[in-house]
């Protein structure tokens, strides 16, 4: 159980919120890079609570500002997007890609008004495919992006999905860091499919060893094969909404999610797989594009998505599966073919962190011995809040890149062989290299 006061120290993330301070230490990433596009509207964003607009100028430089035009508080997201600047459509105010007045149009040529007020803007980067912002104290001298494996490998070897969930970032984090429930929310009634056979799937009971660890908190899962052979499953929560999936057997790629906070009610899912040393497999990128036989994969299909007006944050992110549509449930499917009865994996996943509440109360849960990865990183993350807020002490991994260059595995090791020992060199990650073993 958590208490009141501890989750909400843990999902609120606006200005000011000790969450909020701390996720501020980091790079953010906020948005694809190839559906920015130079001159054309600006895209409404809102991150750890603030309202923002993304825009990329003539030159091609990404810029993320504040929605407000601060001459009198018109929205920019109905601004121009015209000759390397944001023009404000209300008195024709115009803004440099790092918040500098270039124009003021109904003020004296010999107004210096424009050498005194900056829109607020934070910098950004581009990466691989994702643009990233740094919202924290540092904008004069930000820290490094992080080294996180999936953005330093050839693009080619890399699938993303974006999409919006209904719910708090650590409700939908704590659900990928949870492996107990992966063969059960994700089987089948009929014994047939893929997942059914899983490995995992032989044995329900899992066994949990956690570590933390200078990125984050280290959650094993150990299930017997038979009396000599123990499967782990290692997931990797890193600092500060970063989760690492292992491995599956038949194609081994390597995924996760960024669980950014739009506020403190939403989040941005940003889903990673990929191949370390190789492009990623066609056909697995094409299933997770176009989804399975109307099924959803663990990426959001292009066809799941339900785009709102250009005013909602992330307008073309959000999807038809949400609390409102019951996410799609079949319950005659749910009697004759899926144990869920919910059409594909993250949709599985998505309505049970979001079906009941945006903030589910945590004092009225019952945590068990399959819980105990969860528990640890919320006390991993409220001992760094209290080292931030009471000893201005950073984690590791805010000023150290390389902090984050590992990996989650799946091993099968002899019954009584401490996995954190025989998996160390699997778990981490070099660019380039393969697994180096057989998931």
């Amino acid at each position: 159980m958590l208490s009141h006061a501890d989750n909400e120290a843990l999902v609120r993330v606006g200005p000011g919120a000790p969450m909020g301070a701390l996720m501020r230490l980091y790079w953010i990433p906020f948005y694809p890079a190839d559906q920015l596009v130079a001159d054309a509207p600006p895209k409404r964003i809102r991150l750890l609570g603030e309202d923002l607009v993304a825009w990329r100028d003539s030159e091609g430089r990404p810029s993320l500002v504040d929605h407000a035009c601060p001459h009198r508080g018109a929205p920019l997201l109905y601004a121009r997007n015209e000759e390397c600047g944001l023009r404000c459509v209300y008195h024709g105010w115009k803004f440099a890609a790092d918040g500098k007045v270039m124009d003021m149009p109904a003020e004296p040529e010999r107004s210096r008004l424009k050498e005194k007020v900056r829109l607020k803007s934070y910098p950004c980067r581009e990466r691989n495919g994702v643009l990233w912002t740094y919202m924290g104290p540092d904008q004069a001298d930000p820290p490094p992006l992080p080294e996180i494996e999936w953005n330093l490998v050839p693009q080619e070897n890399v699938h993303l999905s974006w999409r919006v969930q209904e719910c708090n970032w650590l409700q939908a984090l704590e659900g990928e860091i949870d492996s107990a429930h992966a063969a059960i929310l994700h089987g089948r009634v009929d014994s047939k499919g893929a997942v059914n056979a899983w490995t995992q799937a032989t044995d329900l009971r899992p066994v949990f060893e956690c570590r933390r660890q200078p990125f984050g908190v280290s959650i094993a899962s150990r299930r017997k094969l038979n009396e000599d052979t123990a499967y782990w499953r290692v997931n990797q929560f890193m600092l500060p909404f970063w989760t690492l999936v292992p491995p599956q057997s038949k194609f081994p790629e390597l995924s996760g999610h960024a669980w950014v906070p739009i506020d403190d009610e939403t989040t941005l899912c940003l889903m990673f797989s990929y191949t370390p040393a190789q492009p990623f497999y066609p056909r697995t990128r094409e299933l997770m594009q176009q989804g399975h036989n109307g099924r959803e994969t663990g990426h959001a299909s292009l066809h799941s998505y339900a785009p709102k007006p250009p005013a909602t944050p992330y307008a073309d992110f959000w999807t038809k599966f949400t609390p409102q549509t019951a996410y799609q449930i079949d319950y005659d499917l749910q009697r004759t073919t899926w144990f869920s009865g919910l059409p594909g994996l993250w949709v599985q996943d998505a309505a049970c962190q979001s079906g009941v509440a945006a903030i589910y109360d945590r004092t009225k849960e019952h945590l068990c011995v399959s819980d105990t990865g969860i528990a640890m990183t919320r006390r991993y993350l409220l001992e760094n809040l209290a080292a931030l807020r009471d000893r201005a002490e950073r984690p590791a991994g805010a000023a150290q890149p390389e902090t984050f260059l590992v990996r989650a595995v799946s091993l099968t090791l002899p019954v009584g062989t401490p996995w954190d020992e025989a998996g160390a060199s699997f778990m981490r990650a070099e660019p380039g290299t393969d697994l180096g073993y057989a998931p």
